[in-house]
């Protein structure tokens, strides 16, 4: 079985694409894009502490038609934004936590003080989702995972077309606000997909989170409105494989 210090260590592998330093998260653009993006800049916010708003990594309206760019402004600029700055609230109280990643702050939460532990769990769960979420997006065509993760899903789901229905079929069962996700399971040394409600992550049970659909309303409503089923088919139609596969290199 793993020790806890074992899975931060595969936790920290995996996000290699993510540089991290005295308890900051930044993001970075995705690899294997089409075309050089124009980074858009994070907007400034009253948020003060460790924890900070990555950048988008790419125009609002990259992702036109499939996710619309207010969307994306809103989301990121609006969402994103306050669930970094209530991270930094939160671990205010508590500074003798400040120097931790945000992925060793949801690994241990059961080590935070009560009186900042579900508050760290809703917003760091949050700021640690979203950071990955932008990183997962990317419009290309004929988009695919790498050969040693096409494998891997093979094994665990019998074929990349059956991953695919079964992703979307738990996306569509999901109830109320969550995500669901494509994670490693380091104990069993497989895939899973796994739904965790609200901002859970699956980090919180020693998991690595690999991609994930943001399944809140306020990730597609303006498009979409109520129909799931339409954001679901437009997002697989964005994820970064490349990226996806990357991360899925690095576990080692």
């Amino acid at each position: 079985m793993n020790t806890r210090r074992s899975v931060l260590k595969t936790i920290a592998l995996a996000t290699g694409s993510t540089a991290i330093g005295h308890g900051l998260l930044r993001a970075q653009a995705p690899s294997n894009s089409t075309a050089a993006p124009s980074p858009v800049p994070a907007p400034n916010t009253d948020s003060e502490g460790v924890f900070k708003l990555p950048p988008l990594g790419y125009d609002y309206d990259a992702l036109e038609p499939f996710i619309d760019a207010e969307t994306m402004k809103l989301h990121h600029d609006k969402h994103h934004a306050t669930y970094v700055s209530k991270l930094n609230q939160a671990i205010a109280k508590a500074p003798d936590f400040e120097r931790q990643t945000v992925e060793q702050l949801l690994a241990s939460l059961e080590k935070l003080p009560e009186t900042i532990r579900n508050d760290v769990r809703n917003h760091g769960g949050g700021h640690s989702n979203h950071t990955l979420f932008w990183q997962l997006l990317r419009k290309q065509e004929k988009a695919a995972p790498s050969s040693e993760l096409a494998k891997a899903i093979d094994k665990a789901f019998g074929s990349f077309s059956a991953f695919e229905d079964k992703f979307t079929e738990t996306s569509m069962k999901l109830f109320g606000s969550g995500w669901v996700w494509l994670a490693w399971i380091p104990a069993a040394k497989k895939l899973e997909i796994q739904p965790t409600p609200n901002q859970d992550s699956p980090i919180m049970t020693g998991a690595v989170p690999l991609m994930g659909i943001d399944l809140w309303e306020h990730a597609y409503y303006l498009k979409h409105q109520n129909r799931r089923a339409d954001y679901i088919k437009a997002f697989t139609q964005l994820i970064n494989w490349g990226f996806v596969s990357e991360r899925f290199s690095k576990l080692g």
